[in-house]
């Protein structure tokens, strides 16, 4: 301790030297003296240092006072509270002083101190003194000081602190904003503004009144109008209040926009720029409230951006026919305009931020496209040839804004979903395209980088919303992008821009368009390969890839004739595809390019061919392009005009082989594919040696840890079986057993069985002696058998019997002279009472599977086995033998369904597994082969569908529902008589077999459904709970597989949905266990129904929903049950990424719940689950917060600030928090709950 304060006193003693630099070392010694954690000082050296900082920012040194100020703001975290108010006091007090040096150093002391407070949560009062100290002089300097520069100084320093610690400062708010208000009206401009800032940092942690006060104050002074300058003042004031604290200020709107509507009409431009940018920031900032009056806000802008009084657009047309005949005609153009020019125009201000405001009007309402198409789209056009090149840059951003919205919406809930309503604004953009070509194409002509820049990025967008639009207007393109490619003047970023829209243009157009333009456009591109700049060269590759498929394509007869282009192509890809000393990024394209060429053009390269595929085979042994040329060479492979690739077979293939063993998984991938390519394209160049090279590496990749993997190497196997069967018989042995143990895995399914079906039939096939039908039937289904002895001990996952029983239909099936000893053999196995359960399965579920497809009336035994099964004691044996019988009856429904039908009909007992079957049947049997038994299945079907079991009854109505499907005219109709019925299980089961008639493919029943959808929604009003519970559920499968069916119904059933999410109290019961009492709440199966479909409707028709509204019934959740409160929380998520806005605006109300959930404490003898349940549910709580944190501008809200300071406080929040986000940080970004 001692030693510090002795060597700090010897630093000040330095301080006090003659010499400057002495001076300045001392204080730089000081410096880093106070940035070390550990230092600590006694009272008495506190206050030296103190009083001799202070005193050096009087030195007469400039670079000691900067020296002084950097040391202030460690010094304030290391003393104690009433040194800081020393330090402030005199600051303050300087800041006032004469002398201008002085004045500036205090204020940046200043602004040094304020940052270094620590920030109000930490709970030290330190900062809330300090802060009202600092205050309570600004204020005073603001409102007396006849010197403007003090006044500037302080606004800015208030600005800063309230901004920081505005929450701290909430005794003063009323002073500060008293302090304020007159500034608005100061004869300097530059203090108008800071106040306009200093306000707009007030306004987010004020108290409502004194919003209020505040908002009342500038009505007033709007309708007063006392100068138009003021006016201009006041205007902007309410622009950057909104800009910083939009959802305050909606409740005012009403009155605040008739106003700015009036200035709008006065004479004055800088006037109205800040009407439009006011406008610009309600529509961004209050998106509710602004909505009665963005027709009028719209109208108003499309007025103003054509609003150019000194300049007279008219006479261009005619002229511009004359100039293009002279060259010169430019710059007799550039004089005139010199003429108009009138310094004092500023008339382009106001077409500017009309421009902006329109930009904001297109991005945020997707429900006005159409009459945006309508109304706005023409103006915006006819406004392309505007002469200034700033708002000519924000007019062509507004229509590339107006394009984005237009974009269909690429996402598999769309894909399936194609509604005609999206199409109309599509329609009317085509219309306008030759309008747009004919207002741009002159332009890609001109001087100005910038706006040839703009007219690309507007040409790509349109390319990408509407493909092939421009398909009439490429001989108007093509010179525009001709002289962008070749002028001298284009800089780098101007060359890439327009390669980007040729490649988009040639992806997105059919070729023939293209073909008469070739020979100029080819030249340009060429040269750009051969660019210094990498950019510039990897964007030519990529558009030189595309206009090769464009020269010759290979998947239709072209007459256009390629051969003279190769010269060019060919010699400018080689060089940078030869160069070793390369950007990656133009490596891997030259390498892809150049496999396009050979692929489409090989045929034409002669003597070239066999050198260039020599480097391929260099590129190959490269770490670096080694996946993108195994790419290249599957291109190649499987080009039709059979190039000769047989002289870098013998060394590639076995470098290919090498490539299995590697860690990258992309790379096994590609290799599996060019590896499946070459052996069906050159099996006769191939040595079996090779192939063995290739064999040995397929085990390990066969495993069920990665199963596309697995997926893609047996394809390649079953490949081999084809056209080498011979080398099959050398693989037995490691290979078979991978796939009897992927075959055996609980995670085989879909794609990767489809593939183990395919190798097994085409296994057989091969005759190989040692892998014949029996041999591969035993070993398939040994595990099974063994399964009953004491040693085997392994248990099946139920998915194995489903896929060995695939396995054994489709052997089956390729070898049909074994079926009848097959299907023999399954019938005594269950027959046999000493078979184990689940032999007795498999054997069920194999005779399913071989039904399916073959009829197997030959085996007489058969229905009655199955009846006898089903009365066995294992429900296993129970659902594979009404599996079976499905399925059996899929492949000879003409003896079985009538039998079916006639045992639903007799066995009561039996009903349960007789409808599974009749299940299985209507769900895969092809429809006309069920249309004669339509009638029957439909009258037993309604007499069950008053079940009082459940379970029978969701049964039925998945019958019912598919059965609708197969002949939805007539049965559709009868469905909805039923809603009428007087018993709600009826009700109910129609409801959910609605549900089973929704699928997310596109059928032929949507066109009925979505006529009669909103009759079977009306049930969410049923009176009985029940019903109302399957409605919901029905809505939601709607609302997430086929959102088309309900969008347009959303008003009349989200009040309904809505109504569901309300907690009822007489729904909820008390039931005594013994001595205790236990509340039981009936509504929340219902209520957790609803709040799944809000979840749903925020994926699929977030822009119909109102979500003030909806955020109400979040809000209500987040304070419900256990299951409710983990829903609203990943809700809250959700919609803290989709509308943050909204959410923002909501953030007080929201919060509340969310803290009351973190720090809830779990009494001391609860029992476990009580203990996981509520660690889950702070959790789930914790990952809503760190959504809501990601919202920008979120750290404005007071609320916010509290709670996350409260977060940091405590550690056990601090530390779930911090594992949240370590969570989030490894987590793909859109976390997004599955609900289907």
């Amino acid at each position: 301790m001692a030693s510090v304060s002795y060597h700090i006193s010897s630093l000040l003693e330095k301080m006090t030297s003659t010499d400057k630099d002495f001076r300045f070392m001392a204080t730089n010694d000081l410096m880093m003296e106070l940035q070390k954690d550990s230092i600590k000082l006694d009272e008495d050296s506190e206050k030296k240092v103190v009083k001799m900082l202070l005193k050096l920012l009087e030195d007469k040194n400039g670079e000691v006072q900067n020296l002084a100020v950097k040391c202030l703001g460690p010094l304030v975290g290391k003393v104690k509270e009433y040194q800081v108010e020393t330090i402030v006091d005199t600051l303050c007090t300087n800041m006032l002083s004469d002398k201008e040096q002085l004045r500036d150093i205090s204020s940046i002391g200043l602004k040094t101190v304020i940052s270094e407070l620590p920030p109000a949560s930490t709970g030290s009062a330190m900062t809330a003194n300090v802060c009202k100290k600092i205050t309570a002089q600004l204020t005073g300097a603001i409102g007396k000081q006849e010197d403007v520069s003090v006044q500037l100084e302080a606004l800015d320093i208030l600005s800063d602190m309230l901004s920081r610690l505005g929450g701290t400062l909430y005794s003063f708010h009323s002073s500060i904003l008293n302090c304020l208000l007159p500034q608005l009206t100061s004869p300097r401009l530059a203090v108008r503004k800071r106040a306009i800032i200093a306000l707009g940092h007030l306004v987010l942690t004020c108290s409502g009144n004194i919003f209020s006060e505040l908002t009342e104050h500038l009505l007033a002074e709007l309708k007063r109008n006392e100068s138009t300058s003021t006016t201009r003042t006041y205007i902007q004031c309410v622009a950057g209040i909104s800009r910083q604290a939009g959802h305050r200020i909606g409740e005012h709107l009403e009155k605040i926009i008739p106003l700015i509507v009036r200035y709008c009409n006065v004479e004055d431009d800088e006037l109205r720029e800040y009407c439009f940018q006011a406008f610009e920031s309600f529509v961004r900032r209050c998106p509710k409230e602004i909505d009665p009056h963005i027709p009028n806000v719209m109208e108003l802008c499309l007025k103003y951006i054509t609003f150019d009084p000194n300049y007279n657009y008219d006479n261009e047309e005619e002229e511009e026919e004359e100039m293009m005949e002279t060259e010169n005609g430019e710059d007799e153009e550039q004089e005139s305009d010199d003429e108009y020019s009138d310094d004092d125009d500023i008339s382009w201000k106001v077409r500017r931020s009309a421009a902006k405001c329109l930009e904001a009007i297109v991005s945020s309402r997707h429900d006005l496209l159409q009459d945006f198409y309508k109304t706005l789209s023409p103006v915006l056009i006819s406004r392309f040839k505007e002469r200034e090149e700033n708002v000519r840059a924000d007019i062509f951003s507004a229509y590339i804004s107006l394009l984005k919205q237009t974009l269909p919406i690429q996402s598999w809930l769309h894909a399936s979903d194609a509604s005609g309503k999206d199409d109309v604004p599509l329609t009317m953009l085509q219309k306008q395209v030759p309008n747009i070509v004919k207002a741009l194409h002159k332009q890609l002509k001109e001087k100005s980088i910038k706006s040839r820049q703009g007219c690309f990025s507007l040409l790509t967008e349109l390319a990408n919303v509407l493909p092939g639009c421009l398909a009439d207007h490429i001989p108007a393109l093509v010179p525009g992008i001709v002289f962008s490619l070749a002028d001298k003047s284009s800089s780098s970023n101007m060359r890439i821009d327009t390669l980007s829209f040729l490649h988009v243009l040639l992806c997105n157009h059919q070729p023939e368009v293209f073909h008469p333009h070739i020979k100029s456009l080819l030249p340009p591109v060429v040269t750009c390969i051969g660019d210094p700049f990498y950019k510039i060269t990897s964007e030519a590759l990529l558009v030189t890839q595309q206009l090769v498929k464009v020269i010759r394509p290979l998947d239709k007869s072209c007459t256009f004739d390629a051969k003279p282009y190769v010269k060019d192509l060919f010699p400018g890809t080689l060089k940078r595809l030869k160069a070793a000393d390369i950007d990656q990024e133009v490596k891997e394209r030259a390498i892809s390019c150049m496999g396009q060429i050979i692929c489409n053009l090989g045929d034409h390269l002669s003597t070239d061919l066999q050198p260039t595929l020599k480097i391929f085979l260099e590129r190959l042994k490269n770490e670096i392009t080694r996946l993108t040329t195994v790419k290249a060479l599957t291109l190649i492979a499987s080009s039709p005009l059979k190039i000769n690739l047989r002289p870098i077979l013998g060394e590639g293939f076995p470098i290919l082989a090498s490539f299995l063993r590697k860690n990258q998984r992309a790379l096994k991938l590609s290799t599996l594919t060019a590896l499946d390519i070459l052996v069906k394209n050159y099996s006769d160049s191939l040595q079996p040696a090779m192939i063995e090279s290739v064999l040995t590496e397929l085990p390990a990749l066969i495993t069920e840890n990665d199963m596309h993997v697995s997926q893609v190497a047996i394809m390649f196997l079953t490949t081999l079986a084809k056209v080498y069967p011979s080398c099959i018989s050398k693989i037995s042995g490691s290979v078979l057993a991978e796939i009897f143990q992927l075959v055996h895995s609980p995670l085989l399914q879909g794609g990767a069985l489809n593939a183990i079906i395919d190798f097994f039939q085409a296994l057989v096939l091969t005759k190989t002696a040692t892998m014949g039908y029996s041999e591969l039937m035993k070993q398939l289904t040994a595990p099974i058998y063994s399964s009953g002895s004491a040693e085997a001990s392994v248990m099946l996952h139920k998915q194995a019997y489903y896929s060995v029983a695939k396995c054994v239909a489709a052997l089956s099936s390729a070898c049909p002279k074994e079926v009848p000893a097959i299907a023999n053999q399954f019938i005594q196995d269950v027959k046999n009472p000493k078979s184990s359960s689940a032999v007795k399965v498999l054997a069920f579920l194999s005779l399913a599977e071989m039904g399916r497809t073959m009829n197997l009336s030959a085996q007489r035994e058969l229905k009655t086995v199955i009846l006898e099964a089903f009365s066995s004691p294992s429900e296993e044996v129970k659902s594979a033998a009404s599996y079976a019988l499905g399925n059996i009856s899929v492949g000879n429904l003409k003896e079985y369904l009538p039998f079916m039908l006639k045992e639903i009909g007799s066995q009561p007992k039996r009903q349960y597994l007789l409808l599974h079957s009749l299940k299985e049947v209507i769900s895969s049997s092809p429809a006309n082969g069920l249309k004669p038994y339509v009638e029957d299945i439909w009258a037993l079907l309604f007499k069950h569908c008053e079940c009082t079991e459940e379970g029978t009854r969701s049964v039925v109505a998945e019958c019912l529902g598919k059965l609708t499907v197969v002949n939805p005219s007539e049965l559709l109709p009868r469905l909805k008589k039923q809603l009428s019925s007087g018993s709600p299980h009826a009700r109910s089961t129609v409801v959910t077999a609605i549900k089973f008639t929704i699928a997310d493919q596109p059928q032929p029943i949507d066109a009925l459904l979505k006529g009669c959808i909103g009759d079977f929604l009306k049930t969410l009003q049923d009176p009985d709970l029940n019903v109302r519970r399957v409605a919901l559920a029905m809505f939601n499968s709607a609302a997430h597989n086929k959102p088309s069916l309900i969008r347009d119904l959303l008003n009349a059933v989200l009040p309904s949905l809505y109504n569901e999410t309300n907690v009822r109290r007489e729904l909820i019961r008390e039931v005594e266990m013994g001595p205790f009492k236990h509340t039981v709440d009936d509504g929340l199966d219902v209520r957790k129904a609803a709040f799944e479909c809000m979840y749903t409707l925020l994926e699929s028709c977030l822009d119909r929903l109102d979500i003030y509204e909806y955020l109400n019934h979040v809000e209500d959740g987040l304070k419900d049950h256990y299951d409710i409160r983990m829903l609203t929380f990943i809700m809250l998520a959700r919609l803290s990424t989709l509308c943050p806005s909204a959410v923002l605006q909501r953030l007080e109300r929201l919060i509340e719940p969310l803290r009351a959930t973190c720090s809830t404490k779990v009494k001391a003898g609860s029992v476990k689950q009580e203990f996981e349940k509520q660690d889950e549910l702070k959790r789930s709580a914790m990952r809503a917060v760190a959504a809501l944190l990601t919202i920008p501008e979120v750290e404005k809200s007071p609320a916010m600030a509290e709670f996350s300071s409260q977060i940091r406080s405590n550690p056990e929040m601090a530390s779930l928090f911090e594992s949240i986000q370590k969570d989030s940080a490894s987590l793909p970004t859109s976390e997004s709950m599955d609900m289907s």
